[in-house]
């Protein structure tokens, strides 16, 4: 077997490993989550396809308690978020079903041309009108969407090894590049969340500005220590970055050996 094929074959099973593991990891420390209760802090983790709670194994404060596994820092860490103004977060397919509006959805109220709440005649409630912003939707509907991506980079790297076509090399760079797509988004992604505080009623704490969140490394906002730090996924991206850019190497060097 050609050695191109081998490794971008590689890079496909490592691809698909990949979406199932968590790439990025955020966590935050403040002193009223004591080492001893919160040994990792407020903890969530990124995957491809949403994004999770990363308490686990942890008995912790019990209005935290998902189940008798651990605690649910997903469901803190938007509390916390909604108290310097944020928005929540936006979960993807790790998203609530019963719930009849996702989490991040925010409403408001119609109101006539005095300023009024209109009321429904039916109900006897005001008019709800929604008015999340389209950022969070594109977000959440692009991790939700995010198996057929990976079905699609899957395709392309298949195409590659099996077409031998010099012009299909271009198609290995599609499921290559698979580490940055997540970086482009997480930095963009918080970026947006940073810049769009005290917008649904949030930011009991006065004081907070605009700010850029920690991409990678440790930060301070307000009282709170925050960290990113990848995690063991997304070096398992890295690699299938390095076992395509190979095999793209490899597949150039046989064609001109023809």
């Amino acid at each position: 077997m050609k050695k191109y094929k081998i490794f971008a074959g590689l890079g496909l099973v490592l691809l698909v490993v990949a979406y199932f593991t968590p790439i990025w990891w955020v966590a935050l420390q403040s002193i009223q989550y004591p080492k001893s209760m919160y040994p990792n802090g407020i903890r969530i983790e990124f995957k491809y396809n949403g994004v999770y709670n990363g308490c686990e194994g942890q008995l912790e404060r019990e209005e935290l308690a998902a189940d008798q596994a651990g605690a649910d820092c997903l469901v803190e860490m938007n509390a916390i978020n909604h108290f310097i103004g944020m928005y929540h977060i936006v979960q993807g397919l790790n998203r609530d079903e019963s719930r009849e509006y996702p989490i991040y959805y925010v409403f408001d109220t119609e109101k006539d041309a005095q300023g009024n709440e209109v009321v429904d005649p039916k109900t006897g409630e005001p008019v709800r009108v929604d008015v999340t912003p389209r950022f969070l939707k594109f977000l959440d509907g692009l991790m939700r969407i995010s198996p057929h991506l990976f079905m699609v980079f899957f395709a392309f790297g298949l195409i590659f090894i099996f077409t031998p076509k010099k012009l299909n090399i271009l198609s290995a760079l599609i499921p290559a590049l698979l580490p940055f797509y997540f970086l482009v988004m997480y930095i963009i992604g918080l970026g947006w969340y940073g810049h769009n505080l005290g917008l649904h009623g949030g930011g009991a704490f006065q004081g907070i500005n605009e700010f850029m969140p920690t991409v990678f490394g440790e930060g301070k906002v307000a009282q709170f220590v925050t960290m990113s730090y990848p995690y063991f996924g997304f070096f398992i991206t890295l690699a299938v970055f390095v076992l395509f850019l190979l095999a793209i190497l490899t597949k150039r060097k046989e064609l001109k050996s023809v």
